[in-house]
């Protein structure tokens, strides 16, 4: 006995969730092991990075292919569509974070010869919460519930301020000592990649948002 066109369109999303969660691992796994390749300045991580990235590029298309399906075989309407629309959206953000992680470890790669001038702490502290953020909106997304987004929004103002105490102490170190100016300037770099990481974790929350109600929502 065939399945009714409902039961086959909720096989499809269950289906979707789990590819959309197993890219959403993946790229929390490629932001962590990106900051710990610039931490460590470990070429072997930066590898291990770009084979995460061209795993999540697969996945990508898998997913992209697989709404276009259920687009045209299920004929989905209003909500549903709703849903759909936010299935692409969602994995192009992921597919962005996935760039700026590939962005970190490729400072990693131009920085493996300096020497850090300080122990990391802010940007392995910056990255924790980037994760944290990027994990919290795909709860949302796959619990259909809008209740870990506001975590994710108080998150990105910590994530902002860290970004700038970040900015500030290292430019006050590369007007110490001019020698300082190459990493520091990779200082900077890597802590703009996390917080435009942050931005996209924000951006998938506002994504769940009009999912689940079809309000937007309204950045002051």
């Amino acid at each position: 006995m065939s399945m009714s066109p409902r039961k086959a369109y909720e096989s499809e999303l269950e289906e979707l969730d789990k590819l959309v969660a197993e890219m959403a691992t993946k790229t929390s796994q490629t932001i962590d092991l990106a900051v710990r390749s610039f931490e460590k300045l470990d070429t072997d991580l930066v590898e291990r990075v770009k084979v995460l990235d061209t795993e999540m590029y697969s996945l990508n298309n898998v997913i992209e292919k697989k709404c276009l399906e259920v687009i045209a075989l299920q004929s989905p309407v209003a909500k549903d569509l709703r849903t759909i629309g936010t299935y692409l959206k969602v994995i192009t953000d992921f597919d962005r974070i996935g760039r700026y992680a590939l962005d970190i470890a490729e400072v990693t790669e131009h920085a493996k010869t300096m020497a850090h001038f300080k122990p990391l702490v802010s940007i392995p502290h910056m990255a924790e919460m980037a994760v944290k953020m990027v994990n919290l909106s795909v709860k949302a997304f796959l619990d259909r519930d809008t209740e870990p987004t506001k975590q994710v929004f108080e998150l990105e103002d910590k994530v902002d301020s860290l970004y700038d105490e970040i900015f500030r102490e290292v430019i006050t170190y590369m007007m110490e000592d001019s020698k300082k100016i190459g990493i520091g300037m990779n200082y900077t770099l890597v802590a703009r990649y996390l917080e435009r990481i942050a931005d996209h974790a924000c951006n998938i929350s506002e994504r769940v948002i009009y999912m689940v109600t079809g309000q937007r929502v309204i950045k002051e």
